[in-house]
Parts: C-alpha cells; structure tokens; sequence
C-alpha cells in the first residue's frame, strides 16, 4: 500500500518541482541514488521499469527508503498496462507514470486512489486522460515537443498541470524555459545520472546536482 496519499504525493512533486526518473538492476546501486537524491531534497522518485526482475529490485528498494527516506513517495514508471500498475501498487509505489496514455491504468490506479500520470502528446490526450481522472498529465517526448506546446496547452486549458520528461536538462536555461511555459514539475532522467558518475559511484555528485537543478527552479518559479 502507497504510504503517501494522492493529494500528498501531488504535493510533493509541485513544491519540488523535480522527479528523477532512474534504474538500474543492481538494487545496491538504486538504493545509493535514491538517497542520495533524498538528500539534494527530492521527495518524489520515479523507479522505471525497464528490466526483467525490475520489481523485485523496486521491492528492495521500497522498504529500504521507508527507513532512510521517511518523506520520499517511490513511484514507479514506464507502465504501460494495468497488470504492471497492479503489480508495483501492490509493492507500495506512491504513484504510477507511464509513456503513454491507457485508459485502463487509470481505472487500476484510480481503484487504489493511486495518482496516475500518462504520457501525452497532444492536447486531445491530456483532455482525454484528465476526464478520466489524472490530476498531472505528463508531456512526452518532452525535447520534441518542446516549451512551446506546454504554453499553447496552458491557455486555453490553465487548470492543467503538466509534468515533461524527455530530454529535460539540469541547466539554468533549460529548466527555466519549462518552468516559464507553465509546467508543474519536470522528470529527469539520464542529465541527472550521467553514466560515468553511476560507475564511480560519486553519490555526492548527484546529490549536489539536485540542489543545483533545484536553486534554477526555484528562480523560475
């Protein structure tokens, strides 16, 4: 069961601003992230599920930051159908994001007052996946479509609040931009974990990474 409620967990992602899209099969070396996430002040997590067995490692994972991350919602991403959904809520995932929008996910999470943010690309996507009851929409490919079409959806639907993943940066410019056009909060994934830090296992330098990406939020915001 989720430990964070959905009110909570949307809360979380919005004061933040920032949700760190991560995996990796070593459960050890997810662990070490998660923290030191945690500590640069992220409290809302996204573990995706990208590899055999990746639930298990979420399993570990979980339970590990229930002790050493008492404020951190562990989500999971890269959903696409709702046994998957069902399987991780099950495991206790806070929230569920997907690539894709798929109406039965959301009715899986919505059972569960679990937040489920799918991944659009149109304006008729996010209109379709709000009347079903996702409260955050994710904008995917975020580098594809860019802050432009963030600001286009926001005026004639200002009651939305976006998430964008994809190619999301953590520099001054790129983050401002986003924040600018009117997102909620952004997911970031690679530009925050770079391969060659995660194999030097330079935990420090990803949690002073977070806290630099969080001062240029902070600003534009």
């Amino acid at each position: 069961m989720a430990r964070f409620d959905k009110q909570s967990v949307l809360e979380k992602m919005g004061r933040t601003g920032m949700v760190p899209v991560f995996y990796n099969k070593d459960a050890a070396v997810a662990k070490q992230v998660v923290k030191a996430c945690y500590e640069g002040g992220v409290r809302a997590f996204e573990f995706t599920n990208r590899g055999d067995f990746a639930h298990e490692v979420f399993a570990e994972v979980v339970k590990y930051a229930a002790k050493e991350c008492p404020e951190l919602a562990l989500g999971v991403g890269s959903v696409v159908d709702a046994a998957t959904a069902a399987l991780y809520i099950q495991l206790g995932a806070c929230f569920v994001v997907g690539p894709l929008f798929n109406p039965e996910v959301a009715r899986a999470c919505n059972r569960r007052l679990v937040p489920y943010t799918p991944g659009c690309g149109t304006v008729s996507e996010v209109g379709a996946a709000q009347e079903l009851g996702c409260d955050l929409c994710k904008v995917f490919p975020g580098d594809v479509l860019g802050p432009k079409f963030v600001k286009g959806l926001m005026a004639p639907m200002p009651w939305s609040k976006l998430m964008v993943t994809g190619g999301v940066e953590p520099t001054k410019e790129n983050l401002t931009a986003w924040f600018k056009a009117g997102v909620y909060c952004v997911g970031m994934g690679s530009k925050l974990f770079p391969k060659e830090v995660i194999a030097a296992e330079d935990w420090p330098a990803i949690t002073a990474k977070c806290k630099e990406a969080f001062e240029y939020i902070t600003e534009a915001k």
